[in-house]
């Protein structure tokens, strides 16, 4: 899991996050992927993630969209029974799972990105547009 993330300036209405995740296999190498961490204003409740289109089998981005509130209580306690599922792993990183007909994608990444990522939409959503 790499540490840097390439962030663009967040604006009154949008963050965008960029950072190195890895999806968990069974295999003993992990696949570290790049994943974009989106908010808007337009829905203060919600975050999303969003994979490249070279992970899917449609060749398109592939986005989850869930609670914000869901991936911050998740950084301390095991949450969520739907779809996305949150929980810390250790004390540096956390466990995304995405469930979908397809199947199950375990994503982990490292908690500190995550929380910058949830603070600069806290931020965003307080200001004043």
């Amino acid at each position: 899991m790499s540490a840097t993330a390439e962030n663009p300036p967040a604006t009154a209405t949008a963050v965008e996050e960029r950072v190195r995740a890895r999806v968990i296999t069974d295999d003993p190498l992990y696949r570290a992927i790049p994943v974009a961490l989106r908010f808007t204003a337009a829905e203060p409740l919600a975050v999303r993630i969003v994979f490249p289109a070279e992970l899917s089998p449609e060749g398109t981005d592939n986005e989850w969209v869930f609670p914000r509130a869901l991936l911050e209580a998740g950084l301390s306690a095991p949450t969520g029974t739907g779809d996305v599922r949150v929980w810390p792993c250790g004390r540096v990183q956390a466990v995304v799972e995405f469930h979908s007909p397809e199947g199950v994608a375990v994503v982990q990444f490292d908690i500190a990105a995550l929380r910058r990522f949830l603070r600069r939409t806290y931020s965003t959503a307080t200001r004043p547009a």
